[in-house]
């Protein structure tokens, strides 16, 4: 099965590429910016963001909620922060903030990338009530990086 194109969402920061770093890897703090995620917390003896750490979260959409379980697969300070969605033991997407400093602060690309074959995409629509997750997540990423935008600067 061929896997769908990424999502992303690309914004223009004033602040740092160190700044918006420390934000987009704050994962329990995500909630205050993201339509959906309403944030978590460190697990499995993680304290923050590092490759292979564990951060259980919690989403909502309407009057569904359900937990979450992410693995860090990149950590690259401060340009590239990635972590991957863990269901059943296997990587359902990954979410990658790229950053890239600018004359003016910083690019910052937000993508979400697909790796559900045809039962997982069925179950998430299930639990999370969305059918079409690539519109859903594109309107909620922009929503959530103009509000990290707004944290930033």
């Amino acid at each position: 099965m061929t896997q769908p194109a990424p999502v992303s969402v690309t914004r223009e920061f004033s602040a740092s590429p160190d700044k918006v770093w420390a934000l987009v890897t704050d994962l329990p703090r995500m909630g205050e910016w993201s339509p959906e995620n309403q944030g978590g917390k460190w697990a499995k003896g993680a304290i923050g963001p590092a490759v292979g750490a564990i951060f259980k979260g919690r989403n909502k959409n309407g009057k569904k909620s359900w937990g979450t379980n992410v693995k860090v697969n990149a950590c690259d300070a401060p340009k590239k922060f990635s972590f991957g969605l863990i269901v059943f033991g296997n990587n359902w997407c990954d979410w990658v903030f790229e950053i890239e400093p600018t004359a003016a602060g910083s690019r910052v690309t937000h993508s979400w990338i697909d790796h559900r074959g045809g039962i997982s995409s069925f179950l998430g629509k299930v639990v999370s009530g969305v059918a079409d997750r690539a519109t859903h997540n594109k309107k909620n990423m922009e929503i959530t990086m103009d509000n990290l935008a707004k944290a930033a600067n």
